[in-house]
């Protein structure tokens, strides 16, 4: 197969600016940044040579530099997996995008049967220390978002997938956003009609709903609450898609699923007014390399065509092309190779918490998520629009901010 480089989506980019068309520009773009983040990753572990060729760089503060070192490969194929995988499970497009998409395809099946095969030098970590559940879960995750990737995968390569999944069964999550980690696991097997543990869903579903729920459309992380983007890393993207799977299954939580709804749709609301008129956002709290993952949840809710009817799509893309463009156009966000560098806006080791290496790095291909939405979807169809921060700081009159109340 040819391979498909970033240059060619460069060239339609080009043409397309010759239409004066932004709606345009901007898929043209996010495949641009798409491209460029994943590619490194996808087409090494196609090759088996990831474990070769991605640089080990660790936190300055790592905890256990062996363990982080062996399980930051599973880290940044996971991660870029779940964040691809919409937009690999979409059909058509341009003859350029649907070349790349072909391109990424065929890397992703090579990837995932190198990934789980223990014969290959890339074969993954997953079962040693706790770690490789938290991206055991985001393979998980990327074969519920495409189904594509599991239907083409042949029986062998299934089998190895299966197993490698299971063997994250052996660690005991944390009592925090980690026992979403083993439901989403559980939620594909459940989806694919595979044996599953009901009980690890439902632990996980019910402490969040019944105990960790705190108001205004936030859950805390575990007992106490601390402000951060863990519940756009993590928490509500997860808990959306693990309900939707076991209703669809036995309607097990159609009691949560309205007030999810309402929270999932503040939470958003909450997300995009949190983005400056430049695309920066507040630097706070743990996790904050993770640059666009900031707002996976935001990135999902359009996605999943639930956003608020107070955000149109059209200024949720401005929001997010903006996010993507400052976190990634920064000078040294790349090495010379092209791998992430940690940092938020560039080269910023000071960040980066003990568990950060440059694997975890890749969970910011999460904020591409919409590209699984067809050109023709109101996301990328309709002109563009500013957000709200754009609104208010050029003097626009706009309806004033509320906080949830579920009793409503």
């Amino acid at each position: 197969m040819e391979v498909i480089c970033l240059s060619n989506i460069l060239v339609l980019a080009s043409t397309a600016q010759d239409k004066s068309t932004a709606k345009i520009n901007d898929r043209i773009s996010w495949l641009k940044y798409l491209d460029k983040v994943a590619r490194p990753v996808m087409s090494n572990l196609a090759e088996d040579k990831l474990k070769e060729k991605m640089p080990g760089i660790l936190s300055k503060r790592v905890d256990n530099v062996g363990q982080r070192a062996k399980v930051a490969y599973l880290e940044a194929f996971g991660r870029t997996l779940s964040g691809i995988a919409p937009w690999l499970n979409l059909e058509g497009g341009s003859k350029e995008e649907v070349a790349l998409r072909n391109q990424y395809r065929a890397w992703s099946l090579k990837a995932i049967a190198n990934a789980v095969d223990s014969t290959s030098k890339d074969y993954m970590v997953w079962e040693q220390g706790g770690q490789p559940l938290v991206d055991a879960s985001f393979v998980a995750l990327a074969f519920i978002r495409c189904p594509w990737l599991w239907e083409h995968l042949n029986e062998t390569v299934k089998n190895q997938a299966v197993s490698a999944l299971i063997k994250s069964r052996s660690i005991v999550p944390g009592y925090n956003n980690w026992i979403l980690f083993s439901a989403m696991i559980e939620s594909f097997f459940c989806k694919y009609g595979l044996n599953y543990d009901k009980v690890r869903i439902e632990y996980g579903v019910r402490e969040f709903a019944q105990h960790w729920y705190i108001g205004d459309g936030m859950f805390s992380d575990g007992m106490n609450f601390a402000f951060n983007y863990y519940n756009s890393y993590v928490i509500q993207p997860y808990l959306a898609t693990i309900v939707d799977i076991a209703d669809s299954k036995d309607n097990s939580y159609a009691w949560f699923e309205p007030k999810l709804d309402k929270i999932n749709k503040r939470y958003a609301e909450i997300q995009e007014r949190l983005i400056n008129t430049d695309g920066s956002f507040p630097a706070v709290g743990r996790s904050i390399v993770y640059r666009g993952a900031a707002f996976h949840h935001l990135a999902d809710m359009a996605l999943r065509k639930q956003l608020p009817q107070s955000l149109k799509p059209a200024q949720v893309r401005g929001a997010l092309t903006a996010v993507i463009k400052k976190t990634m156009d920064a000078p040294g966000t790349f090495d010379k190779a092209g791998w992430l560098t940690i940092g938020l806006c560039g080269n910023q080791p000071d960040l980066a918490d003990v568990y950060n290496t440059t694997g975890s790095l890749y969970i910011c291909t999460n904020i591409f998520l919409p590209l699984g939405l067809p050109e023709s979807d109101d996301f990328w169809s309709s002109a563009s629009q500013p957000w709200t921060a754009v609104k208010v700081w050029n003097g626009e009159d706009v309806a004033g901010d509320h906080a949830l109340d579920l009793s409503k």
